[in-house]
């Protein structure tokens, strides 16, 4: 059955636009968990633009269902991926000045140190998931590194002007499915997922989970956080 892992970063956006302490993404996990949330995801970015270092260490030991900690491949990362211990690592490419992920992460053109990365994580039996465009030579690269997951990036569907481009970059990531399965990979996905477009990617064949969190992260602000996670797994399910 599709899983829903819930990304709280946002809620630690509106916490550090205070340097507060609320509200707690913590406080959120909670929350979504109770509401029927899979799995809890959070991004350590390099420049701690929302979420902290103390936030991982918490969830690490509060979260109930599985953590998924996001983080760029970087020797600093690892390092703390291999202290905190969590559930599974999507490996994600990060530059300073971004608003947000912009695409998927280029393994082909650095494979020997990524690949150096993915068996440093996994013999420590955290598994490693890559975030990467439905492109057949990076899934089959991915496949090369031993990872065991991939999550494709839906940001080009999620941004389809027409319906025919939405239709197009749906078929990509269908293809891009089928070719990760029969390269041994588990297939997740996630970007720009909302409550309107996210029920065909959930219909795709082999789908496992998807990766959401401004969309719900944004309706929670105005109907609650249980509320926002309830109505996305309905609308997963396409009865929103």
């Amino acid at each position: 059955m599709l899983t829903l892992g819930v990304n709280i970063d946002h809620v630690a956006t509106i916490r550090q636009a205070r340097r507060t302490v609320e509200p707690d993404p913590v406080a959120a996990a909670v929350l979504a968990e109770l509401a029927g949330a899979d799995g809890i995801t959070v991004h350590l970015r390099e420049d701690r633009r929302h979420i902290q270092d103390r936030d991982v260490h918490i969830l690490r030991q509060t979260v109930r269902t599985h953590l998924n900690l996001e983080m760029a491949p970087t020797e600093e990362m690892v390092k703390i991926a291999l202290d905190i211990k969590p559930d599974y690592v999507t490996l994600v490419p990060e530059k300073r000045e971004e608003v947000t992920t912009e695409g998927g992460i280029d393994i082909v053109s650095n494979f020997a140190r990524f690949s150096e990365v993915v068996r440093k994580l996994q013999a420590a039996d955290i598994p490693v998931s890559w975030f990467i465009d439905a492109e057949k030579a990076q899934i089959e690269a991915a496949a090369k590194t031993n990872a065991k997951f991939i999550e494709l990036h839906t940001g080009q569907y999620a941004e389809a002007k027409d319906e025919a481009s939405r239709q197009q970059e749906l078929a990509i990531l269908t293809k891009g499915t089928e070719q990760a399965i029969d390269n041994g990979l588990r297939v997740n996905a996630g970007h720009g997922l909302t409550y309107w477009n996210v029920y065909p990617v959930a219909c795709i064949p082999g789908m496992e989970e998807l990766n959401i969190g401004h969309t719900i992260i944004s309706r929670a602000v105005l109907v609650g956080m249980e509320r926002a996670v309830r109505e996305m797994k309905l609308a997963m399910k396409g009865e929103f």
